[in-house]
């Protein structure tokens, strides 16, 4: 009997044993669910802003779109109604050809000798409406052509529109970008000019606000100098202020550290964004976005990164 009793007893206090184990992983395993239930999140938070983006670049093509139908249905309207001048002529053409048939009638049962005379006028009439039918014909092909380049040329003149639209818009955006380098580089001298009057404090007391400000701006730049044409108007002028910027952000003991392209892996101190892609290997994680650039100061970082990874699929 006691033997029994053991025996309950060490089934007992295995089954509870091996309950608590699996009490410890769940609570071990929640803040993994956590994390990924977050990562998710920003994934949609990703694909929500894309989306938008799409949908307002789709609004903009479909009033193009919708402009060019506009047009295109006044011109179809144009080339119904040339249709419908050919089909009068021809009709008229027919009804003509009836009436010479039956002058053709009566003239037969006049005199043999007028016979060969009335031959002969009506085979110069049938000749005269055969050239007309095919100069009428030959016009309304013209028409037709002109109507269809007319369409492509405007077609065209759209197109061109757009380019000559897009470029201002890229030309005055170069304009307000040098004026803000200007600006922040006044700003850099003053702060400069400043510390070497002041004594020097430690990293974690030291106003980086100024520099941080600058690090966002010099990546937005970048991005934009790299969607742009390469013969707008003050794109040399602004490359050369943005190195400028960035050679006396450097001497100033700060560090852009640059990531565009890069592998992304795990260790990173950065917060990240991960988007789908079919452009990139199955299983690689490359950086393609900067939203806000990591930046050091005597080699200690004062901001971290905030990326765009794309996830290769």
């Amino acid at each position: 009997m006691k033997k029994y009793i053991l025996i309950i007893l060490l089934f007992g206090a295995t089954n509870l044993f091996a309950q608590q184990q699996q009490d410890s992983l769940l609570v071990k395993e929640i803040p993994t669910i956590k994390k990924n239930v977050s990562q998710q999140r920003q994934e949609i938070d990703a694909l929500t802003k894309k989306l938008n983006s799409q949908n307002n670049r789709i609004g903009k093509q479909g009033q193009t779109i919708s402009s060019l139908q506009i047009e295109n249905k006044s011109l179809n309207a144009s080339i119904d109604s040339l249709c419908q001048l050919i089909q009068t002529n021809s009709s008229n053409i027919t009804t003509n050809s009836k009436e010479l048939g039956t002058k053709i009638q009566e003239a037969g049962q006049k005199a043999d000798s007028q016979i060969a005379e009335l031959d002969s006028n009506v085979e110069k009439n049938r000749l005269y409406w055969i050239i007309a039918t095919l100069g009428t014909l030959l016009l309304g092909g013209l028409i037709y052509w002109l109507l269809g380049k007319r369409i492509t040329s405007s077609k065209t003149d759209v197109e061109t529109q757009i380019r000559n639209t897009k470029a201002s818009l890229e030309e005055e955006s170069v304009k307000l970008d040098n004026k803000l380098v200007e600006v922040l580089e006044t700003q850099l001298k003053l702060q400069q000019e400043t510390s070497k009057s002041q004594p020097v404090a430690s990293i974690d007391k030291a106003d980086h606000s100024l520099a941080l400000k600058v690090a966002d701006e010099i990546i937005r730049i970048q991005k934009n100098l790299s969607r742009m044409n390469e013969k707008t108007k003050g794109l040399k002028q602004l490359n050369s202020s943005v190195k400028r910027i960035q050679d006396n952000f450097a001497s100033n003991g700060y560090e852009l550290v640059e990531m565009l392209g890069k592998e992304y892996n795990d260790g990173m101190k950065v917060s990240a964004n991960f988007v789908p892609s079919d452009d990139i290997e199955t299983g690689k994680q490359i950086i393609t976005r900067i939203i806000k650039p990591q930046v050091n100061f005597k080699g200690e970082m004062i901001q971290a990164a905030q990326i765009e990874v794309s996830v290769g699929e």
